[in-house]
């Protein structure tokens, strides 16, 4: 049986090898590594056009929408906090597009620390900008830290009713968006999961499933792709 094929969203950086430096499509092997490991096939996908994402809808059997810089505010109404880096304005116009794209084509997904952020902006829902003012307190931007998960949950049935973590965040889900549910929460109740109601496997956490030695996770998706 062919394994099913499961995109990966990419960076678009400068980089070097050898003695050429030049814009590329990057990514962390993490995610690759995990998705092999899990019996899918792992395929980049470059944050180019916005139009193509319905092709990559309909061309894959699975998509994770990896972690990454953080969603521009103006998105969903916020002005831009100078403590956060950044945004990148491409990779935010490739991937809401892509992520509604997955939704309207029921495609299996797992959206990643800031591909939960993306999933939930394009659903219609808001980010806490600089979540340590809002929570008086840093301990989201420590590595590890305990979530509980509800059980009647595909999260919870792929990981059990809690899970220590990795994924030091400064952002988080303020407002919900359309048709997601919270089912994972730190202990000052911050969302750290949701699930698309009604759709096949649609999953976003806030922390990075593919580090480390457990993969049920992404075997879940990959397992959710598969024809």
């Amino acid at each position: 049986m062919p394994r099913p094929l499961i995109g990966i969203t990419a960076y678009l950086e400068a980089a070097r090898w050898g003695t050429w430096v030049r814009e590329a499509v990057l990514s962390p092997h993490a995610y690759a590594r995990a998705v092999e490991k899990a019996g899918g096939a792992p395929v980049l996908l470059p944050p180019m056009s916005p139009y193509a994402a319905g092709d990559y809808a309909r061309g894959l059997d699975g998509l994770i929408l990896a972690g990454g810089a953080p969603v521009d505010p103006a998105l969903y109404g916020e002005s831009r906090d100078d403590r956060v880096e950044e945004p990148q304005a491409h990779r935010d116009r490739f991937e809401m597009a892509l992520a509604e794209a997955a939704v309207r084509a029921d495609l299996p997904f797992l959206a990643i620390s800031r591909g939960m952020h993306v999933l939930n902006v394009a659903q219609g829902g808001s980010l806490i900008p600089w979540l340590p003012e809002a929570v008086a307190h840093e301990r989201h931007g420590t590595a590890r830290h305990i979530v509980t998960v509800s059980v009647s949950s595909k999260l919870g049935k792929a990981i059990g009713d809690h899970a220590e973590v990795t994924g030091p965040h400064h952002q988080a889900v303020k407002r919900l968006g359309t048709g997601l549910l919270a089912v994972a929460w730190a202990d000052d109740q911050i969302v750290e999961g949701v699930e698309l109601q009604g759709h096949r496997f649609g999953v976003g956490v806030q922390w990075h499933p593919e580090r480390g030695a457990d993969n049920r996770l992404i075997q879940a998706l990959v397992d959710a792709a598969r024809p």
